[in-house]
Order: structure tokens, then C-alpha cells, then sequence
């Protein structure tokens, strides 16, 4: 009986996600989903869908390619039961990334249907376990032939809308700001909801030293940036297991990422920080984005934008915002910029991706849902 009811429970959420090897030509991933009537659209390095529909509102995304191969991953999948967001930022290499963008959502789909489509901070946590438990499993199977697959990881930012209640769960240092009318003056506000986990950050750094209270190098200044071992900037990741595993800190992973003492306990984290927050009709929109944009754009600059122009091309408004100011701060025309390949581009800015949701608050306070399910995937072409 309980079998049955979970069979069936399992098919009502197919339309919220997508199966493994439907994948369509215009990013759409199976299940039925549908790409929200948005189109697809590349102008050289840049991939957009400038405006379309989802559960509970509109949404704009835009990608950015900087790297040799792109190492952003990014999808919206919304239906009957509510509408998941994920950034994935990888570092190292794309496989991270992809693999989060593999999983990360079944296994929350699965773990919703457990508890008959209730969504709570506990779903969303043991979907960021099983992710990291997954990816290590591969690495330690890709041990023998492909061991610096244990240096790549990547950030992991996801908000999943459920009924009136907003989730935000964060690892690392990509970013979501909510647009807040301000009264009835036509002001917004910018407020964001993600917490980071950046070497960078005092409080970040002051924590990690709490947790390794023996180790006087937890963190180290290198060329004005700190890291964590003097590696890497993020504290909390999926993936990078070299740093979580004393085994795969060893040959033949490259000799920068071996650490010179031993390892006797995790340096870096894969357990998120989790906030919910109520949907209040004041909230106007969300901006969720890799810190690549965030490096040349702050809060209230990305929120004035998106609320000073129409909503179609929000994402890619914001892109290009984020290049004029990189080519800028380098002293050059953003047409010249425009004009540098990738790899070399990597130089002036990183991979940037932008997922904006408005809201339509109509349809959150009813509990309603726009038809069809969306399951989109930004870039899968990129290479």
C-alpha cells in the first residue's frame, strides 16, 4: 500500500524535473517540462533566454563563458509542487558542476516524495548530503585513472520556492538579493538572503580558526587574498575532496593541492547554510548569481537595475552591466573586451551566470501554479 502510494506520488513529481537522457535541443530536460516560453539565444560567448514564464512568476537567465571550458551550471525546475533554483560555480574543472546539475535536484524530488511533497530545511540538507556523498563515491571510483578529479569542486547555491515560503541554501561565495518595494514610494530595496563562505570574510576566517584551533595556517594571506591552507577561498563546497579526505590529499594529485602535514580532520564543509523566509507582496524579484557578477556589481546596483528597466533581458542586462564595469576597471572599451576569446577572457572576468525570478503574487497567495512545468538547464552546449 505504502509502496503504491509512493509510486504514484514519484509520478506527479516527473513534471517537475527531468530524466536522465532527454535532452533537448533547447535545454529543456525531460519529464515534459518546458523551457516557460522563453527562447533561446547566444550572441558569441554570451547564452540567454531573456524572459519567460515559471511556477510563480517570470524568470531571465543569462550565462557568460570565460573559462577554456565553461565551469557554470544552472537550472530552473518548477511545477506542481513549487519552483528549485540552482547556480552551480564550479572551480578546478567543469565535472563538479555538471554533476551537482545531475543530481543535486533528483535527489531533493526524491526526498520531497518521501514526505508527500512537504518541502523543509532537512529536505534540502539531506539533498546537499547526498550530492557530496555521490561525487565522492565517483571519485574514489576515478581514484585509479582520473585522480584530480578529486581537486575539482564547486559552490552550490539553491532557493526552492514552496508555497509562500522562500528557501535559500548556500555553499560558498555565489549570491542571491531579493528586490523589496520600499512602501509606496516606487523605491526597492536590495536585501540579500545568502550567507557566504569566502576566506575573505572576517567572520569567515575567525570560524574556521574556531574549528582548528591547532592549526596557525588554517588560513594564509597570499597576494592580498586570503585562503583557506593558502588554497582556496571558499570554506564550504561539494566536491573538492582533497581537502575533506586525508586519502585523496596524496599522489598523484598535482603538488599544489597536497597539504604538508597531515590531515586528521575535514577542512572544508559540504553542509549548507539554510535560511527560509516568508513571501511577503513586497517582494518585487530575485537575483541569483555566481560571485563573477557580484565582483563588479554591488547589491543595490544589480536590484537598480533590474527594477529600473522592463523585465525582458534582466539577466543579460546584468551580464553586460558586470563586463562594462570589468573592462572599466582594465581601462578599456567593452567593445575591445567583447572581442577576446575564452581562456584569454578569464583574465578580465570570470564565467558570470544570473537567474532572475519575479514574483507574481496572485499566484503565490492562491497556492496556484502557471502550466506547463518548466525544467530548463543554461548553456549545455557550452564546452
Amino acid at each position: 500500500m505504502l509502496q503504491g502510494f509512493m509510486n504514484l506520488l514519484s509520478l506527479c513529481w516527473k513534471p517537475f524535473g527531468h530524466e536522465k537522457g532527454n535532452h533537448g535541443a533547447n535545454g529543456v530536460l525531460g519529464g515534459g517540462g518546458s523551457s516557460g516560453g522563453s527562447k533561446e539565444g547566444k550572441d558569441g560567448l554570451l547564452w540567454y533566454r531573456d524572459i519567460g514564464k515559471y511556477g510563480s512568476g517570470n524568470f531571465s537567465m543569462a550565462v557568460i563563458q570565460a573559462n577554456q571550458v565553461l565551469e557554470d551550471q544552472s537550472q530552473i525546475e518548477s511545477g506542481q509542487y513549487g519552483t528549485f533554483v540552482g547556480i552551480y560555480d564550479g572551480h578546478g574543472g567543469p565535472e563538479t558542476a555538471r554533476y551537482v546539475c545531475d543530481h543535486l535536484f533528483k535527489h531533493f524530488r526524491a526526498i520531497a516524495a518521501e514526505s508527500q511533497g512537504v518541502v523543509t530545511a532537512e529536505t534540502i540538507q539531506r539533498a546537499f548530503r547526498q550530492t557530496e556523498e555521490g561525487f565522492t563515491t565517483l571519485v574514489s571510483e576515478s581514484w585509479s585513472t582520473r585522480p584530480n578529479i578529486a581537486t575539482v569542486g564547486t559552490c552550490c547555491l539553491v532557493g526552492v520556492i514552496h508555497q509562500q515560503t522562500l528557501f535559500i541554501a548556500n555553499l560558498g561565495d555565489s549570491r542571491v538579493v531579493l528586490g523589496k518595494k520600499v512602501g509606496n514610494t516606487g523605491g526597492m530595496a536590495a536585501l540579500q538572503l545568502s550567507t557566504e563562505h569566502n576566506a575573505n570574510i572576517a567572520a569567515i576566517r575567525q570560524e574556521l580558526k574556531e574549528l582548528h584551533p591547532n592549526d596557525p595556517q588554517i588560513v594564509v594571506l597570499k597576494h592580498g587574498v586570503w585562503r583557506v591552507k593558502g588554497i582556496i577561498q571558499v570554506s564550504r563546497s561539494i566536491g573538492d575532496v582533497y581537502m575533506k579526505h586525508a586519502r585523496y590529499n596524496r599522489e598523484p594529485i598535482n603538488g599544489k593541492f597536497r597539504l604538508p602535514e597531515p590531515m586528521n580532520m575535514p577542512i572544508l564543509s559540504a553542509n549548507p547554510t539554510i535560511i527560509s523566509h516568508d513571501l511577503q507582496p513586497n517582494d518585487s524579484f530575485l537575483i541569483f548569481a555566481s560571485d563573477g557578477l557580484w565582483e563588479h556589481l554591488s547589491n543595490e546596483k544589480a536590484v537598480d537595475i533590474v527594477h529600473s528597466h522592463p523585465r525582458a533581458g534582466s539577466a543579460k542586462r546584468l551580464v553586460k552591466a558586470a563586463l562594462q564595469e570589468a573592462a572599466r576597471k582594465r581601462e578599456m572599451r567593452y567593445s575591445d573586451l567583447q572581442k577576446i576569446d575564452k581562456k584569454v577572457r578569464r583574465h578580465f572576468h570570470d564565467d558570470i551566470t544570473v537567474i532572475v525570478l519575479f514574483f507574481n503574487h496572485d499566484l503565490i497567495s492562491r497556492g496556484a501554479v502557471q502550466d506547463p512545468p518548466v525544467s530548463i538547464r543554461s548553456a549545455l552546449e557550452h564546452r
